[in-house]
């Protein structure tokens, strides 16, 4: 096992855990009452902030690391889980290859692994949570108060715990798309003359080309988490993003990315096509009716950049089916699929024909 480097940011005045408070976009220190901004704890800390800039270790063809010897399948689950000891108790808490930022579970001590940031794995932007826990919780439970016949336990307490804070690596794009579309276009009129109703149909050659940049399109680079979850609780406002500091990351949990560019891609090549598409038949106006004869898409070229995005997260297992809830830890918008309570479902629905049954009765009885 690898036994990690760690990064912590102390409160200057109290030496106690700084966190990364949403409220304020600051770390904040909870004993002391302390405050401080990024651009001060970077100063402060920045040697912690430079393990990050050190070299990337480079990958042989065969997914080895140069200078290290293969290893056999017995040997793999030690080279992929990893160690890191918490400075605040001494416990060496284990964790596997994806995880960034993570707590102690003995002292609950927010911990940056920041020797998985180095080289390609180090973020170039991130937005900061502006979700505090709590908000997210009450949107989790207004969520579960219009859905009758979730189980019970899916709003417990005990669940409710299991929200969790999540820095979700993602690949933005910037594409730029060679786009080619033929088209009919018809404008009809009718009028009356006489006894004859007559129409007339004019057809146009409708064409359009040109080159189309799209700014920003995102796909989560996380195998663990349904991309279409993800899409759902998009828009995320690009304009708050900041150049990536590990100080975002104290106090909440974070993954590095395990889906790389080039198998995002087709998902990227598929959201530039949708929006390129719109954006041409938005110019075709003035026709009643248009009919495709051809169109084409291909994307000429992509600038990548790979940012850390926030999102509040929940799983729950119910019925041997595993079930995901999503809040945008920047907007607050939220979504997932609530688990059905069978046997309520069928009480009530039991209740419902018993009542209907017991009014007939009544009814019938009156009227006899």
């Amino acid at each position: 096992m690898i036994l990690l480097e760690t990064a912590q940011y102390n409160c200057p005045n109290c030496n106690a855990r700084l966190k990364f408070t949403p409220e304020t976009q600051e770390l904040s220190c909870e004993y002391c009452g302390g405050s401080f901004t990024i651009e001060e704890i970077k100063n402060l800390f920045a040697d912690r902030e430079d393990i990050i800039n050190g070299p990337a270790d480079s990958e042989n063809s065969d997914g080895t690391v140069s200078g290290e010897p293969s290893v056999s399948v017995e040997e793999e689950f030690e080279n992929h889980t990893n160690l890191y000891q918490c400075s605040s108790c001494g416990a060496e808490i284990m964790c596997d290859d994806e995880q960034t930022a993570l707590f102690c579970y003995y002292c609950h001590n927010p911990v940056i692994l920041a020797g998985k940031l180095k080289g390609k794995y180090k973020p170039d932007k991130v937005i900061g949570f502006k979700v505090p826990r709590e908000r997210a919780l009450e949107l989790f439970k207004n969520w579960c108060g219009r859905r009758r016949f979730i189980p019970a336990s899916f709003k417990s307490e005990q669940q409710l715990e299991k929200m969790t804070g999540l820095y979700v690596p993602f690949w933005m794009a910037n594409t730029l798309t060679q786009a080619d579309y033929e088209g009919i276009g018809r404008q009809s009129r009718s009028w009356v003359s006489g006894s004859y109703r007559y129409t007339e149909t004019k057809e146009y050659d409708v064409v359009r080309r040109g080159n189309i940049l799209a700014r920003g399109i995102p796909a989560d680079g996380e195998s663990k988490i349904d991309d279409e979850l993800m899409e759902a609780i998009e828009p995320f406002d690009y304009s708050e993003l900041r150049p990536f500091s590990m100080s975002y990351l104290s106090g909440f949990f974070a993954d590095k990315y395990d889906v790389g560019k080039n198998e995002v891609f087709e998902r990227i090549r598929d959201r530039a096509n949708k929006a390129s598409r719109k954006e041409l038949k938005d110019t075709v106006t003035g026709y009643n009716s248009v009919s495709v004869r051809q169109e084409r898409y291909e994307i000429k070229n992509t600038e990548w950049n790979y940012i850390m995005l926030p999102v509040w997260f929940m799983t729950y297992r119910y019925d041997g089916k595993l079930y995901e809830f999503a809040v945008n830890g920047q907007t607050g918008k939220l979504a997932g699929t609530p688990p059905l309570d069978k046997s309520r479902l069928t009480w009530f629905c039991t209740g419902i024909g018993a009542a209907v049954a017991a009014v007939i009765y009544v009814l019938g009885g009156l009227m006899g």
